[in-house]
């Protein structure tokens, strides 16, 4: 019996929990006239934690990634209560996505590197049909090729984020650690996160997808519409 496809996560949901609600508390409600900045903060990443343990009980998938994002909530959190320097939340920003990159380039040796479990996955393409493709041609190693190809693009991507991630946050951690100040500051970063840091690593990554598509047509002789699974109506 198949296992049933997993739920589709509610994006306006995660942007809420992950991006505005944090950046409210942070900026606003951090000072000592509502929450002070050692609960605010607590607070602030409260929604995080909570939002990707809540995904994670709805959906029942956790990933490389979504582990390393886990990871990083709970240093900030760690790095905001011990009241340490902003040069060591600068190093923490750009060591989760340096760790990410090399994870993508050593998983190249395990059964599934995690480039295939991104982009070829069978909730995404109609993985069998293109095996058979692959087989059909003898374009294995081919494949195997293309794999290691698109590693190498999506680990640049998490290099420029670990570069863009130092650098936002040596330019906006001013303030003393612990104060009201530091905690907008922080909101600040994590705002500014989305188009600064994100954006540039998606278009990355997304060159690192084409690339991949653009292989697969050539080794698989399938179109696009052959490659990815195309959803059946419901009757």
């Amino acid at each position: 019996m198949p296992h049933p496809p997993p739920k589709k996560e509610n994006l306006l949901v995660n942007l809420i929990c992950n991006i505005a609600l944090p950046t409210l508390i942070l900026t606003k409600l951090s000072g000592d006239r509502w929450l002070g900045p050692v609960a605010g903060l607590v607070l602030a990443l409260a929604f995080p934690l909570g939002y990707g343990i809540y995904d994670y009980l709805q959906r029942r998938r956790a990933n490389f990634i979504s582990i390393a994002g886990f990871a990083s909530v709970l240093l900030t959190g760690g790095l905001g209560l011990m009241k340490v320097g902003g040069i060591w939340f600068a190093v923490k920003d750009a060591a989760v996505p340096l760790v990410l990159g090399a994870g993508v380039m050593f998983s190249l040796r395990s059964k599934t590197p995690i480039v295939r479990e991104i982009f070829f996955n069978d909730q995404l393409m109609d993985v069998p049909r293109v095996e058979a493709a692959l087989a059909e041609r003898g374009n294995q190693e081919g494949f195997r090729r293309l794999l290691t190809t698109a590693s190498f693009w999506l680990g640049g991507a998490f290099v420029i984020s670990a570069g863009l991630n130092f650098s936002l946050a040596r330019y906006l951690l001013k303030s003393p650690p612990g104060t009201p100040e530091f905690n907008a500051e922080l909101g600040r970063m994590h705002l500014l996160s989305w188009p600064v840091i994100v954006l540039p690593s998606m278009v990355v990554m997304m060159l690192a997808f084409w690339r991949m598509m653009t292989g697969l047509k050539q080794l698989t002789g399938l179109t696009l519409d052959e490659i990815f699974k195309v959803q059946e109506p419901k009757a």
